[in-house]
């Protein structure tokens, strides 16, 4: 386990999929523990975007995807610690960035184009993950 921290493409890749595990676990579990307040707060971001009436649904979707995308990547952590296979890790990254598009897709149809911005560096993260965890 030692040489995987010293070499720099496995600690890289750890350190992204506990990035991923942490950011993607949060955002998800916030939205199941509040998700009045969540839904309540995107059908208003919404409200006159040709999304409107599917807020609900999306929102659903979307908290699958960030649980998926954070439990894949921390199970990624723990494989990539017990015998260096990245393939756990692989899936989360690209299920972190599918959902950074259908963030970033959301986020452009509302007109929300400095949201949509900020999504970028979370997707370049993502997509460079996912090339990582091929080395």
């Amino acid at each position: 386990m030692l040489e995987r921290l010293s070499d720099p493409v496995s600690s890289a890749q750890l350190l992204v999929s506990a990035f991923l595990a942490i950011l993607f676990l949060q955002s998800g579990l916030d939205k199941v523990i509040d998700f009045r307040g969540n839904l309540a707060w995107l059908t208003q971001h919404f409200a006159k975007s040709p999304l409107r009436g599917q807020v609900p649904a999306m929102l659903v979707v979307v908290t699958i995807t960030e649980i998926a995308a954070g439990g894949s990547a921390a199970l990624g952590l723990w494989q990539l610690l017990a015998d260096g296979n990245p393939r756990h890790a692989l899936w989360g990254a690209q299920l972190a960035a599918l959902n950074i598009v259908m963030l970033f897709l959301g986020q452009r149809l509302a007109k929300d184009y400095a949201g949509a911005a900020a999504l970028v560096p979370y997707f370049i993260l993502s997509v460079g993950a996912i090339v990582l965890m091929g080395l």
